[in-house]
């Protein structure tokens, strides 16, 4: 058997925080998949894996693991993956993507692993334990295990049942809670409400996991942003989760959203719009302690980060910081972070070169074009990370 060239199923997405996690693919696409806004799994099929198929994929990923720690000794590492063991792999032929990423992962020693696809939790409870113990017993390494959910299924799993999940090695799991305004969430087609939002993040939170809600920026557009912003806040106020991570909304072409926006039915919040949404969202976060994420490159102000409650006013003043700019320097910076230049509003403020070579761009664009050709080559630039 050529280990080298081995391979095991993964999906197409895991989230930015997993990107040294291992990857494990439990069940294949959305169940649900009717999201107005979601551009991930369509025209796909859902479709469960079974519990051999799964087994087979974390055995294969054990002998691949096996066989760099063998590589390791033979190159004179001592068992370690370091520079010169990811160099071999990388710089040489037969080796497959996932003994790549094994490699990789082994590297960087993260000890995580993140199974994949959008909702896990809707295995038979049997089925999940299972593979959760056959992993912890082929990976006793691993420490923190992770995956996606619905607030749905969730509701659907007996107390008890997400006890002996959490007992079997999940330690974590990702909610797109999205909204916490009912017609908001009718609207695009969630298929949840907001009560049951809160009583699926208690249920995780009460059975000893760890829970991410993910949080999206914009989904009210022009029309219920207030309400989103307002009622979101209400409802993780009540499930209190351990993580609140910000994903703003973006709407490509093969999303069902971008008709409505097309047509007028959904009209998008600008930049400036959204750092006040994001605001009153932060401002009404009240009596929890979540650590609040807005690390994703969607987002304008990747540094409204921090722990509530004693970070929320450094997290206001951010936003803050960014509505005081003149709207030339709001401008500049919007289109600094788009490009990937600036990272934080320090980082616009302390770099004049970079200020200076934007501005000018600026000038070149609205030249030709006028004022909505920069808001064109903004857009564009976001769309390129869809």
């Amino acid at each position: 058997m050529n280990v080298r060239a081995l391979s095991f199923e993964q999906g197409p997405i895991r989230p930015p925080n997993e990107a040294r996690s291992l990857l494990l693919r439990l069940t294949r696409n959305c169940p649900w998949n009717q999201c107005l806004f979601c551009p991930v799994y369509k025209d796909r099929k859902f479709s469960l894996r079974t519990v051999d198929e799964i087994k087979q994929d974390i055995q294969t990923a054990r002998n691949i693991a096996d066989d760099i720690r063998e590589l390791s000794h033979k190159l004179g590492r001592n068992g370690a993956v370091d520079d010169a063991v990811i160099s071999h792999i990388s710089g040489g032929s037969g080796f497959s993507q996932c003994y790549r990423g094994m490699a990789v992962w082994m590297y960087y020693g993260t000890s995580a692993c993140f199974l994949q696809d959008a909702d896990n939790l809707i295995m038979k409870t049997d089925d999940l334990v299972a593979v959760l113990t056959f992993l912890r017993e082929k990976f006793p390494e691993i420490n923190r295990v992770t995956t996606y959910s619905r607030s749905k299924t969730v509701s659907r799993k007996s107390p008890e049942s997400l006890k002996l999940i959490r007992k079997a090695g999940l330690n974590r799991v990702h909610i797109g809670l999205e909204t916490g305004y009912d017609p908001l969430l009718r609207f695009m087609k969630k298929g949840v409400s907001a009560a049951v939002h809160v009583e699926a993040g208690r249920k995780l939170i009460d059975a000893g996991m760890e829970v991410s809600e993910y949080v999206m920026p914009g989904l009210g557009g022009q029309a219920m942003w207030r309400e989103h912003a307002i009622e979101t806040a209400r409802v993780l106020n009540q499930i209190n989760p351990h993580f609140i991570r910000l994903r703003s909304l973006r709407v490509p072409d093969r999303v069902s959203l971008y008709e409505k926006v097309k047509n007028g039915d959904f009209v998008m919040q600008t930049d400036d719009a959204l750092a006040e949404e994001i605001r009153v969202f932060i401002e009404a976060l009240d009596g929890i302690t979540s650590r609040v994420s807005s690390d994703h490159i969607m987002n304008l102000l990747e540094d409204v980060s921090g722990k509530l409650p004693e970070d929320k006013p450094a997290m206001l003043e951010v936003i803050q910081s960014y509505q005081q700019l003149p709207e030339k320097d709001r401008i500049i910076f919007r289109l600094g972070r788009r490009g990937g230049v600036y990272r934080s509003i320090e980082d616009f403020r302390r770099d004049s070169e970079t200020h200076q070579k934007i501005s000018r761009l600026i000038q070149e664009i609205e030249a030709s074009e006028g004022a909505p050709g920069v808001e064109r080559y903004i857009s564009e630039m976001v769309d390129r990370y869809i």
